[in-house]
């Protein structure tokens, strides 16, 4: 099939043809970017949380009129809530992954430094470690030695008095390989502020913050030996049990005071679900706006094929009567809208280069993998070649006699 008869054909019908060429590469540019953010945020939805989310209740209470005794309202919190059925682990914790109220603390690397490294969550709560089931990945877990009471380390830090406050601390793998790339952490000093020097004791795989601004920054995480007295706490159980063991929660939680009200009531894998709604719920959005996109180039194709046939019913009967197969006549069309969406592509992946630089520059997104390009081109390519068939195939069985007819 020679390629000159396709384009001298397409030179008489311009408007159109580069109508369908716009299109094709406005698709293509769309979806190359939306297919990447529709993946970015796939990954975001799938990032580790480093705690044993489908054994793990998040449960928050307000109380009134109780004794203003926090330290032995908690532990009589702590034991009823050991004695509830099913309960394997409890901890009175200060926040939760997924909690979108997030504990933050800039953290050195020297005291004498005017700005902090970078920034981490702080998580406080005696058993907490166990609670939400870390791997602990080197050092050692928080020691009951190593603890001490909030109201106690709130007194000392107004007194300037170091030596009561927390000398250890648990963080996470990503923060320990971001401070000291390629060096083993254990024994290693971060400094709170200016003042406050923690010593690395153990290093956990991974605990996601609860609030998470940046992606990076997920895993920033440091577990520190301070004891929490409210009435938040972590529940651990066997998953088949959490929806049992949060009613028997509650329960055992109001037998201590009648008057207490529920504030928040958690499966930690709802928390999740709950946390990433608006990320789901743009992807869903991002997927729709691709396949409307792909349906409505796929019928522009349709139509402009059949628009292409009628209008060239008698030059087809005439190729018929000098010899061309069927076979010729859809070879013909499927190159002519080859060649379209060759074109089409080629000024769509210039387009979507543009449209990730805007958007790179103006939401701070990643750089567009190159990947996208080739596999958006071929998707069109296949989707283009899919359309056509149809008015290719009533081209083809145009018969010769067209040719003899009058117009």
């Amino acid at each position: 099939m020679e390629i000159l008869p396709i384009l001298a054909t397409l030179r008489r019908h311009k408007i159109t043809a580069a109508l369908l060429i716009l299109q094709i590469a406005l698709t293509c540019a769309i979806v190359c970017n939306a297919v990447f953010l529709i993946t970015q945020r796939l990954q975001r939805m799938d990032m580790p949380s480093g705690i044993a989310e489908r054994e793990l209740l998040h449960l928050e209470l307000a109380d009134i009129g109780r004794a203003t005794d926090e330290k032995a309202r908690t532990a009589e919190d702590l034991a009823a809530l050991r004695q509830v059925p099913g309960v394997t682990d409890v901890a009175s914790v200060n926040q939760v992954p997924f909690g979108n109220s997030s504990n933050n603390s800039g953290i050195k690397l020297d005291p004498q430094q005017k700005l902090p490294t970078l920034n981490m969550t702080t998580y406080f709560g005696e058993n907490l470690i166990q609670t939400f089931g870390l791997q602990l990945v080197a050092g050692r877990l928080l020691q009951p030695e190593d603890y001490r009471d909030f109201d106690a380390v709130v007194r000392a830090a107004q007194a300037g008095d170091l030596k009561q406050l927390p000398s250890t601390i648990v963080i996470t793998q990503a923060l320990a390989e971001r401070l000291w790339p390629g060096q083993n952490p254990l024994g290693k000093q971060i400094y709170l502020g200016s003042e406050v020097p923690l010593q690395v004791v153990g290093v956990v795989k991974g605990l996601v913050r609860p609030s998470i601004w940046d992606d990076s920054m997920a895993q920033y995480s440091g577990m520190l030996p301070v004891r929490v007295f409210n009435s938040q706490f972590a529940i651990r159980t066997a998953p088949g049990d959490r929806e049992r063991v949060l009613q028997a929660a509650i329960a055992a939680l109001k037998k201590t005071d009648p008057h207490r009200v529920v504030i928040n009531k958690h499966l930690m894998s709802d928390m999740r679900r709950d946390f990433f709604r608006e990320d789901r719920a743009m992807a869903t959005l991002l997927a729709g706006v691709c396949v409307a996109l792909l349906v409505v180039t796929a019928l522009g194709i349709v139509g402009l094929g059949s628009f292409w046939v009628a209008q060239r019913r008698r030059q087809i009967g005439v190729r018929r009567a000098l010899g061309a197969t069927r076979g010729n006549i859809l070879h013909y069309f499927q190159t002519e809208n080859f060649l379209l969406a060759t074109l089409g592509i080629a000024l769509g992946m210039a387009l979507a280069y543009g449209i990730n630089l805007f958007l790179m520059h103006h939401y701070e997104l990643p750089r567009l993998p190159a990947i996208y390009l080739p596999v958006g081109a071929i998707a069109l390519w296949l989707i283009g070649q899919a359309a056509v068939l149809g008015p290719a195939l009533r081209a083809a069985a145009v018969p010769p006699v067209v040719a003899t007819r009058s117009v």
